[in-house]
């Protein structure tokens, strides 16, 4: 099969979120004020850590990498989205949609080893107090975020290979609003099964090991929080543990919901809305749940901007 023919469609067409131009405006605004909220909650992180000394610790600096991992995985779609929610016609040229696709499974995988990262260095704070500052080396730290970076790269470069290989000729109309794959193999003119099992198995390492870690660390950390005497420091940590559960059940669940099962060759609007969980939703509550309802973060923003 020549090149030629592997890469015929030069550009897809979005069908987007909706056809009616008044839910187009109110969705627009919608959008708009969770893309502001994301920019401004994650890059307030990102400057809080760095310059407030007493966040130098590991939990924040796991933080400053998801809060960046989260600003790059909102603007790799919703700046696009926005835009076409404006105009007609709803394009992306073959370039632009691999390069998107490449970029949101970079750091939405690295997301999720991030997410199961810090899940860990909770479960080593409230379940080995006296050998944390040992177990949790700058050099550990450093480590453990390359290593996300690298499983996140890894499955995006597999994932991706698989897809972008399979022949895209004729049909180019993808009933989506972003380029991802379980959107894009419903257009391919050829059979996706092998691309799908490469999909299930990249979602058994980036999605299904990590659940599995950050439960059996909250499950322990639940273990040793009912075992504590004071009733204020069980209420503290039950209240965090249960925000960061509610991040991770929307994040992974919308993400294995989409990735984890069989492709079927239609999108309907239930798998858009769920698309719109991890993709939009999830990075503008992150610094919400994870950082700004906490003290050291409130006493690091005081700081700032009583200078």
């Amino acid at each position: 099969m020549g090149e030629d023919n592997r890469t015929s469609v030069t550009e897809f067409l979005f069908l987007g979120l909706s056809q009616d131009p008044q839910t187009q405006v109110l969705l627009f605004f919608l959008f708009l004020l969770i893309y502001l909220l994301t920019v401004l909650g994650n890059l307030l992180i990102i400057l809080l850590i760095h310059t407030d000394p007493r966040l130098h610790t590991p939990m924040y600096f796991f933080l400053r990498n998801l809060s960046f991992a989260d600003l790059c995985f909102s603007t790799t779609t919703v700046p696009q989205v926005l835009i076409h929610f404006l105009v007609k016609r709803k394009t992306i040229s073959f370039v632009g949609c691999s390069t998107q696709l490449v970029v949101l499974l970079l750091v939405g995988c690295t997301d999720c080893a991030l997410l199961a990262v810090m899940s860990y260095d909770r479960y080593v704070a409230v379940c080995k107090p006296l050998h944390y500052s040992s177990i949790m080396t700058h050099w550990v730290c450093v480590q453990m975020a390359a290593g996300s970076w690298a499983s996140g790269a890894f499955v995006s470069l597999v994932d991706a290979t698989f897809t972008l290989r399979l022949p895209y000729r004729g049909n180019n109309v993808i009933n989506h609003f972003f380029c991802e794959p379980p959107a894009l193999l419903k257009l391919a003119s050829a059979d996706t099964y092998s691309t799908e099992m490469a999909i299930f198995a990249m979602g058994v390492i980036i999605l299904l090991a990590p659940v599995s870690l950050i439960l059996i660390s909250y499950w322990n950390i639940i273990s040793t929080v009912i075992q504590m005497q004071s009733g204020e420091g069980r209420l503290k940590v039950f209240s965090t543990c249960g925000s960061h559960l509610i991040v991770v059940g929307l994040f992974y669940g919308s993400a294995i919901f989409a990735y984890m099962r069989p492709n079927s060759k239609i999108m309907n609007e239930k798998d858009k809305m769920i698309s719109v969980f991890y993709s939009a939703v999830t990075p503008m509550l992150n610094p919400i749940i994870y950082s700004l309802r906490n003290k050291d973060v409130k006493g690091a923003l005081r700081r700032i901007t009583s200078r």
